[in-house]
């Protein structure tokens, strides 16, 4: 008897169906064709032993298992669920009228019980646009699944609860989340505040300005002056994520296997803080089935690389192509997946191997030509992608213990979502431009016009200060987002004087 069920395979973070065709005739063997890797392969154990603890019988004829479309390589033992159905279906253990109205999905446990799988949100999103009237999977993944309105999730703790359910035995009630009110109580929900940083208002400013433009952003300052700290503070003065931004960064987290299972919706902007030692691979994405880096997971956030010169340079070197496009191509022999990258980049370094060059408590014992060589292991295409560069220097014991109010997130939040809406309504005609970081030179010519005393300025400030022809463009796009934080239609004199002052990598001699 020849049964069809419906699984999915995930490419990047979009699904395809899979139809399973099961056949079982007059013979014996067990086949299974359609471009299964190995884990797919190993399912007949698992099936076998699931069936027989649960007192059905695995065939002893023949079985020809088919997996279309063929050319899509299956991968991961998620197809257990369906290939089991299937065979209890074709050899007429349980009833087919609807097996074909469901996605199946599931891995199975030699009990027959079933694990939790990754990349549901992407299998139900497909599952609703193809029309199908549910989604039958492990519990654990219920309530992911559950934010796609239109199709009905079912979350099984074990195969006797779906075979009940196709033979009627037993009414499954679908999992049902409120994805709008979910994302509305948790969106502004944060550990971390601008209230809890004692001094340092020249870099909560830099923060801001970086936040309001999306601008990368990188702190040089010794060991202790609150680098990390800051940078851990920087999503909470960041625009709430949109509930479609939210759908999109659950998507990635789903694929990669990072969703527990008392969450639906990722509702904070990520952050993400690699270690040094990473490898390219674990940063950008990849591996023989590609899963996503840590750029993708950071997409619509932040990426805080922590002490940027100890990063290997190959790793630094493929950040530049994803930070252009924001977006990551992985290609392998037979395909190309893409994931999202559009992420902001915060990244934090010491100023020199000992710590203390420019702290004005400690001397620095390197000599210019130590420094100089530690700040070389930064590349110049990579500097050139960060706008904005603010040292930082360590509060002195006074401020930090002042009892002095200080700013709240929420009120700096509230400033740099003003100075979004000026970009949003400024670049409403460019689909691929939404904030003053992303400008074209075209853009910068259009929208950043400098008057006469302006000019003047930028044009002292790259003689006198050495500022290399690659500093230009970023001054101008931070004086932009400086403006718009003012609320000013026009690029003032001021802005750019402010816009100059970090830019301190690029003056020449710095660090000799």
């Amino acid at each position: 008897m020849l049964v069809k069920t419906y699984g999915s395979a995930v490419q990047g973070i979009n699904a395809t169906t899979i139809t399973i065709e099961v056949n079982v005739t007059q013979g014996i063997n067990f086949y299974l064709v359609g471009l299964p890797d190995s884990a797919v392969k190993e399912s007949q154990q698992r099936i076998d032993s699931a069936l027989r603890t649960n007192e059905y019988k695995m065939p002893h004829n023949k079985v020809v298992i088919n997996m279309a479309p063929a050319d899509i390589r299956k991968e991961g033992s998620a197809y257990d669920l369906p290939l089991a159905i299937g065979i209890l279906a074709a050899s007429e253990q349980i009833s087919n009228n609807n097996i074909s109205d469901y996605i199946i999905m599931g891995e199975l446990s030699l009990d027959g019980s079933l694990r939790p799988i990754k990349g549901v949100l992407p299998i139900a999103i497909q599952a609703r646009e193809e029309g199908f009237k549910g989604f039958i999977l492990p519990k654990q993944n219920a309530r992911e699944a559950a934010v796609v309105n239109d199709v009905d999730v079912y979350g099984v703790d074990n195969i006797n609860q779906v075979v009940d359910f196709f033979n009627g035995k037993e009414n499954l009630k679908p999992t049902i989340v409120d994805t709008r009110k979910e994302f509305l109580l948790n969106v502004n929900k944060s550990d971390f505040d601008f209230s809890d940083v004692k001094g340092q208002e020249n870099v909560k400013r830099a923060l801001e300005i970086s936040a309001a433009g999306g601008h990368n952003i990188i702190m040089i300052g010794p060991p202790g002056s609150g680098k990390t700290m800051l940078a851990k503070r920087l999503p909470t003065i960041l625009p709430p994520l949109t509930l479609q931004e939210a759908l999109e960064t659950t998507k990635i987290h789903s694929v990669a296997g990072k969703i527990s299972k008392n969450t639906s919706l990722t509702t904070k902007r990520p952050f993400r803080a690699p270690h040094h030692t990473i490898s390219d691979v674990a940063l950008v994405g990849g591996g023989q089935f590609p899963q996503p880096g840590e750029i993708s997971l950071a997409h619509n956030g932040v990426l805080f690389l922590d002490e940027l010169p100890e990063f290997k340079r190959t790793v630094l070197e493929v950040l530049r192509q994803p930070l252009e496009d924001r977006f990551i191509s992985i290609s392998r022999a037979k395909f190309t997946v893409e994931y999202p990258a559009s992420f902001m980049l915060v990244a934090s370094m010491n100023p020199c191997p000992c710590g203390n060059y420019n702290n004005p408590d400690k001397a620095c014992v390197c000599s210019p030509s130590v420094r100089q060589k530690y700040l070389n292991k930064i590349s110049g295409p990579l500097l050139d992608r960060i706008d904005i560069h603010i040292e930082v220097i360590p509060v002195h014991f006074e401020k930090l213990a002042s009892k002095q109010k200080v700013e709240s997130s929420e009120m700096i939040r509230s400033r740099v979502i003003n100075a979004r809406k000026i970009q949003s309504d400024r670049f409403t005609d460019f689909n691929t431009v939404h904030s003053n970081a992303q400008m074209t030179s075209r853009l910068i010519s259009k929208y950043c016009e400098l008057d006469e005393a302006g000019q003047h300025l930028l044009k002292a400030a790259m003689e006198k200060l050495g500022l290399s022809a690659r500093a230009y463009d970023r001054i101008i796009k931070v004086s932009r987002t400086i403006a718009d934080l003012e609320k000013s239609d026009d690029i003032k004199s001021e802005h750019i004087a402010e816009a100059i002052q970090y830019r301190s990598l690029d003056r020449d001699g710095w660090g000799a």
